[in-house]
């Protein structure tokens, strides 16, 4: 680092020289595992590339129509580019599908029928998932309500999928299995695509028509495939993460088999209509500008995830995953001792934000959530989680969650400024 930036920092910021050499530290004892990083990097923008070339992408893609959006062959380019780039048959993506939540929610309420049932696999769902079930709250018009089966499968003690147990639990009426690939707010590591490939064969070799879906978020561009290209019949995720760049303003996708997205699209839109209209609003240029950056920027994301993981453990601190473990989502988990060490780190996180630095995150109650929650997201999209932030549940363990970054320096000055505040504060 240059004495220049050393100076400025201190002078800026009051980050000391002992904490700057502490993350420097950590960045060199990390430095061979970004290698692998910048190599499935490279891969992706590659796939990426040929995705946009595949359905010669011209600028006449970005207008976009009025009214009922017939007709509009940018958001159907649009659709095919995304396909490509994720190895499926077809697409459904735009502002339409709200965010991550609704991109799952049409998907189990576009397939799944009163009296079926379907399976997590990977224990618990994601807290806003568990509204939409119907186990938490009582929210109107839940699967619950529809009379749609719920069923979970834990994992094995180390965080494993439990392969057998998933096979004896899929019955008759069994219709879709889930796998989330993402920890949420668990404290596990994230399935990886080996670890995906071999579960959508297990199921399958029960009963071949199940239905294997995956819930993608945090997942896209980490490896050099994706779930639907193992076994995965579908999935879905959120463009305010991986695949939106930092640049797609919102929305979401759901990716797989046509004749299964063509179902999911009649509860996106509305029986009879589908995909054949459905307004951009003068996004298709965003969204295809975000998911050609993204490989690059999730690249930066999982390095400075990987930073705060060592960083944080050579504090002492348990996290996962561990900083050279592979990287499965741009997500890292980190224990704290104490509410007060949870929020003072996401207060933390706040300042390091260009937009909002100067607003303080508290606990508070927050949709589709039960217990409090507290965001540090001081983004140029609200709420998108590519950005720098950090984000937790006000319950024991305190475990608090960060990810996003869209440069890795953005990443690495948000630690050094994380760790700064904890001392200051003693709470290190």
């Amino acid at each position: 680092m240059l004495n220049e930036t050393v100076n400025y920092l201190g002078e800026a910021y009051g980050i000391s020289r002992q904490t700057i050499d502490l993350i420097e530290q950590a960045q060199e004892q990390i430095r061979p595992v970004f290698q692998s990083y910048d190599e499935i990097a490279e891969y992706n923008q590659v796939k990426v590339l040929k995705a946009f070339h595949n359905n010669r992408i011209t600028d006449s893609h970005f207008n976009w129509a009025n009214g009922y959006g017939h007709d509009d062959f940018g958001r159907e380019a649009l659709g095919k580019v995304y396909a490509d780039a994720l190895g499926a048959e077809s697409c459904i993506v735009g502002p339409f599908i709200q965010d991550g939540t609704h991109a799952l929610a049409c998907t189990y309420l576009g397939l799944l029928r009163p009296g079926d049932q379907f399976i997590y696999c990977t224990g618990k769902p994601y807290d806003t998932m568990e509204t939409v079930i119907g186990l938490k709250g009582n929210a109107p018009g839940t699967l619950k309500e529809f009379g749609i089966e719920y069923g979970q499968v834990d994992l094995l003690p180390n965080d494993c999928i439990d392969i057998e147990g998933v096979k004896k639990a899929i019955g008759p009426k069994t219709k879709m299995v889930v796998l989330q690939r993402s920890l949420g707010y668990s404290y596990r590591h994230a399935f990886s695509i080996a670890e995906i490939e071999e579960w959508a064969a297990a199921c399958k070799s029960v009963k071949p028509d199940v239905i294997c879906m995956v819930d993608n978020c945090y997942g896209e561009f980490l490896d050099i495939k994706e779930p639907v290209c193992v076994g995965a019949d579908i999935m879905a995720g959120s463009l305010m993460k991986n695949p939106g760049g930092g640049i797609t303003m919102g929305g979401g996708y759901v990716a797989g088999k046509k004749e299964l997205t063509d179902i999911v699209a009649t509860r996106v839109v509305c029986p009879g209509l589908g995909t054949d209209s459905g307004l951009m609003y003068d996004q298709t240029r965003r969204i295809f500008q975000g998911i050609f950056c993204a490989p690059r920027t999730v690249n930066g994301a999982i390095k400075g995830a990987a930073l705060f993981a060592k960083v944080f453990e050579n504090l002492g601190c348990e996290v996962t995953p561990k900083a050279e473990a592979p990287r499965n989502d741009v997500v890292t988990a980190i224990k704290m001792n104490s509410a007060e060490q949870l929020i003072a780190f996401c207060e933390a996180v706040q300042l390091s934000a260009p937009i909002n630095a100067h607003f303080r995150p508290e606990p508070g109650e927050m949709s589709g959530y039960v217990d409090k929650i507290i965001l540090a997201s001081g983004s140029f999209v609200q709420g998108s989680t590519m950005e720098v932030s950090a984000d937790a549940p006000l319950r024991e363990p305190y475990i608090v969650y960060y990810q996003g970054g869209l440069s890795y320096e953005h990443a690495k000055f948000c630690c050094m400024n994380v760790v700064q505040r904890l001392k200051n504060e003693c709470l290190l």
